[in-house]
């Protein structure tokens, strides 16, 4: 092992020292903490990378080696030991470097205790239980007990907790499903406990998707009963096989009957990632899960596929196992990966990117749901006010602010190629976007975005400064106490109230216009800095090194869904530009027609679509258009010469 302190060259391994066997390396921190765990085909190859060129590494990956003050290695003899023991090495240290899932909440699960004498079908959630069978995971546990409230009538295994099931045995009279039949009541010994074993496995059977046998089973007892004219009991086996056919109902068919997979989708930003999983079994979606984590080093899709795969399946029993994994990106390791995986199973697994048909089809619903599930934890975790405050102080210490920045600005220029031009202005107060108050630009200058940021901040500065003015300093508040309000309208003036930050979408040179900006009005009392977009670093006017927060912080997740709003904001207003833009360029190219006619054109027909798909006669309904320029119009927009 090397270990030292300081730069990450004081602790490189000595030339030659490093095996060029496939193997798994730990990093450790001066305190002897693995920080991160990593595999590779090639120790060699793979350490040489990380002290090649530091300067030319990931941020995240020069904070790993910042952070660490040592590294050793375990040399395997295959790449499916050295996942085995990344794994293992991740499991037994936690590192902190490293990516880990968690669930994006606590999934219940439909249980079956076959460790028990007597085993009960139960709900349940957490970690799972050596000796229970599991199926699932489901959205809601409501959706549990009514699967199981049918399969009761045909399988009646015990649903009591230890505490009822003794205590119905002291007795001698069983519970009320006993009663109703929804019970064997091996409480009271109506069964042997060899013959409720047997209904367990059974219900097992049936859960895992061996359904056929049990309905044609029932099918066959029905109508012998039928043809003894014991209609009674006919009666209830048809009650019964329509109880096993709506439980099957529940269960969407999405797939062939044969079909045994698990389909996993992925929705990721530049700081987390939302990864969904259906359950499909029999060719019916059986469950479903989600997971979110944070990306604390660079990943790209694949080895976050890989790592999951890795947690998700490392000690999943035989029975759990599909037969098939279907993957938005394959892994780097992918024969590796499928190898450990058919290990687990005790037979073949494969592990692939579905291209066509119902497969696709199904990725395309799970990315869906990724995305959503990815949205919806970033709602979550921005409404929670204990950790706004927490983000808006970490901006505060970072930047060296003197308080919070309760009011941010953020701008982003967008256009294409040069044309076009517009800019955005998006607010958020206390954490929490103000739509109310988001702004849009039309850009003037054509000299670039440098430029761009430095003309908008000036405009929207100088309506500050104009606006204050005309009312005053002490000009009366709006109900919220907002500030200024415009006599005329009575509502807040568009410019009034300055922000505490002014954020954008950029780095150096971007945060430098802004500030210069500022300057030139003599604005001082506003903050300014500049987020990059590709690497997240926050830059501050005159800087030459960014501000590097912690990938975890608060502080650099709201700042990033301001930029994000902020961008997202220009792209829409930019593309309605562009859209317009393109409409009057077509109509510029008919002889004759003035911009007042195109515009009636416009209002008439309501796009160049619709205008274009026109007769000549139609045309000539609209207020100004006779019928020659109606010819030349029904020519030009069908590309024939007039």
């Amino acid at each position: 092992m090397a270990r030292a302190s300081g730069s990450p060259l004081s602790f490189r391994p000595r030339p030659g020292s490093i095996p060029e066997s496939p193997g798994v390396y730990r990093f450790r921190d001066e305190h002897g903490r693995v920080i991160y765990v990593g595999k590779a085909k090639s120790l060699r190859q793979r350490l040489n990378s990380y002290f090649a060129d530091f300067s030319a590494l990931h941020p995240r990956t020069q904070t790993m080696l910042t952070t660490a003050a040592g590294v050793d290695w375990t040399v395997v003899a295959t790449e499916v030991e050295a996942l085995q023991l990344e794994y293992s090495w991740i499991k037994e240290y936690d590192p902190r470097f490293n990516v880990k899932y968690r669930d994006d909440k606590s999934y219940p699960y439909l249980a079956v205790t076959m460790g028990e004498d007597f085993p009960r079908v139960q709900v349940m959630r957490g970690a799972k239980r050596k000796g229970t069978r599991y199926f699932g995971p489901y959205s809601h546990a409501w959706a549990i007990r009514e699967t199981v409230d049918l399969l009761l009538r045909v399988f009646p295994v015990r649903t009591c907790s230890a505490g009822v099931f003794k205590r119905a045995g002291q007795i001698g009279r069983p519970c009320l499903l006993g009663y109703i039949d929804k019970c064997s009541a091996p409480c009271v010994g109506r069964v042997t406990p060899e013959e409720h074993r047997a209904l367990a496995e059974d219900f097992c059977d049936f859960m895992a998707g061996n359904t056929g046998r049990f309905i044609k089973r029932l099918e066959k007892e029905m109508r012998e009963a039928a043809g003894e004219q014991e209609y009674e009991r006919a009666a209830r086996l048809r009650d019964d096989i329509q109880a096993l056919q709506r439980a099957l109902e529940k269960q969407a068919v999405v797939l062939g009957e044969g079909t045994d997979a698990d389909v996993i989708a992925l929705a990721e930003d530049p700081l987390e990632a939302a990864v969904q999983v259906f359950y499909v079994r029999g060719g019916r979606i059986r469950g479903q899960r989600g997971w979110v984590v944070d990306k604390v080093e660079e990943t790209s899709p694949g080895e976050l596929v890989e790592q999951f795969l890795l947690q998700m399946y490392a000690e999943a029993n035989a029975e759990s196992m599909p037969r098939e994994v279907l993957v938005p990106a394959l892994p780097p390791d992918c024969d590796a990966v499928a190898e450990l995986l058919s290990e687990q199973r005790r037979a073949r697994v494969e592990v692939r990117v579905p291209q066509r048909g119902d497969k696709k089809a199904l990725m395309e619903t799970v990315e869906r749901n990724a995305k959503e599930s990815l949205a919806q934890h970033k709602i979550r975790r921005a409404s929670d006010l204990t950790t706004r405050s927490k983000a808006l102080q970490e901006i505060a210490d970072a930047l060296d602010l003197d308080q919070a920045p309760l009011r941010i600005e953020c701008y982003d220029v967008s256009h294409l190629q040069g044309e076009n031009v517009v800019a955005s202005m998006v607010v958020f107060e206390d954490g929490l976007a103000r739509k109310s108050e988001y702004r849009r630009f039309a850009v003037k200058t054509k000299e670039g975005d440098v430029a761009s940021i430095h003309e908008v901040i000036t405009r929207r500065f100088r309506r500050y400064l104009e606006e204050r003015s005309a009312t005053g300093e002490l000009a009366p508040d709006d109900d919220d106490g907002h500030g200024p309000i415009d006599p005329e309208t009575g509502r807040p003036r568009k410019f009034a109230y300055p922000p505490n930050l002014v954020v954008v979408d950029g780095a150096g040179p971007q945060a430098a216009a802004a500030q210069r900006a500022l300057d030139e009005l003599g604005i001082d009392d506003v903050a300014v800095c500049g987020l990059a977009k590709r690497l997240e670093e926050v830059w501050l006017p005159g800087d030459d090194q960014p501000v590097i927060m912690p990938r975890s912080s608060e502080g650099l997740y709201l700042l990033q869904r301001v930029r994000d709003e902020a961008h997202r904001f220009a792209i829409t207003y930019h593309r309605t530009k562009r859209s317009k833009t393109v409409k009057e360029s077509v109509l510029d190219q008919v002889p004759g027609l003035g911009p007042a006619r195109r515009q009636a054109l416009l209002k008439h027909f309501g796009s160049v679509k619709k205008l274009r798909e026109a007769t000549t006669a139609e045309i000539c309904e609209v207020p100004g258009i006779g019928p020659s320029i109606a010819e030349v119009i029904v020519s030009k927009l069908k590309g024939e010469s007039p």
